[in-house]
């Protein structure tokens, strides 16, 4: 996995870095200036480790024998780079998009499970006007929240820029515009929980499935209860396969609670959710028990 990331991204990263030279006036000749100690393979493995582990910079630092700065502004330059890579479908076949995920499970008939998740963030300074706008109205504390589509298996085919933690999760699928996808697209079976009724009736009949309503507010007859209740367990059997992969994506640190700032935790899900959707299409059995 390591020297595909290598041979993948690290083009990419040496042409921006050519790009950051070129666009400022020289002062000194070309090749001339003081030289990279601190690799690319190096700066990847840095990257690595701080997503994976949650360990700070300036233990990275000291591992790698380089200044805090240094460790900072490499793992801010590789980080984009993996979050621009999409989940993995197959060797060499990545989806980057709603749009294109909405796609591939149409084509081939699959069926698509959603959930949004919370990663808890540092609460703003006081004072500041989005004081409030992280705080979860779930947990009541401060955090950020993106939604997670899989497969029928678990695997991890998109994952969402976060939103504040305010933000309902049947509102983050329509700023991410997954609403008009489902209408316009091919028809494919989404399942998803209670957060997200209202879908089914905007997207076509039978494209969005939540848990079944309950008909009687009060004095509900026998039957009734006990066949509503087989109905819900029957969904929820069937969409537990999301909160696996959601589980999946918090065994990394730095998705367990971030402590950074709040301004790169898009890029870090979807960095995640890049590496273990290759993870488990490399190794799908292995990939979904760990």
């Amino acid at each position: 996995m390591i020297a595909e990331l290598i041979a993948g991204i690290g083009p990419l990263w040496h042409e921006r870095h050519q790009a950051r030279l070129t666009e400022r006036l020289r002062q000194r000749a070309v090749g001339a200036g003081a030289k990279h100690r601190f690799v690319f393979i190096d700066r990847l493995l840095a990257t690595l480790v701080s997503l994976r582990h949650g360990t700070t910079h300036d233990v990275l630092a000291w591992w790698f024998g380089v200044d805090r700065s240094t460790i900072t502004r490499a793992i801010g330059e590789v980080r984009p780079l993996l979050a621009q890579r999409g989940c993995t479908i197959a060797p060499d076949v990545r989806l980057r998009t709603l749009a294109e995920v909405i796609e591939y499970l149409g084509a081939n008939g699959r069926t698509g499970i959603i959930d949004g998740t919370e990663i808890r963030v540092r609460r703003p300074a006081a004072g500041s006007k989005v004081r409030d706008k992280f705080i979860s109205a779930k947990t009541r504390q401060n955090a950020v929240k993106a939604m997670v589509l899989t497969d029928a298996d678990g695997r991890v085919l998109f994952c969402s820029p976060v939103q504040p933690g305010s933000c309902a999760d049947i509102t983050q699928v329509r700023q991410l515009g997954m609403v008009q996808l489902l209408a316009d697209g091919p028809f494919m079976e989404i399942l998803a929980d209670a957060g997200y009724q209202g879908m089914g009736a905007q997207t076509g009949g039978g494209r969005v499935i939540t848990p079944p309503h309950r008909k009687f507010k009060k004095n509900a007859p026998a039957w009734h209860e006990e066949r509503h209740e087989q109905q819900r367990k029957a969904h929820s059997s069937r969409r537990i396969r999301v909160e696996h992969g959601i589980a999946h994506l918090k065994n990394w640190r730095a998705l367990t609670r971030h402590l950074g700032r709040r301004e790169h935790m898009s890029d870090i899900v979807q960095a995640v959710a890049g590496l273990l959707s290759h993870q488990q299409t490399a190794a799908p059995d292995r990939g979904l028990r760990a």
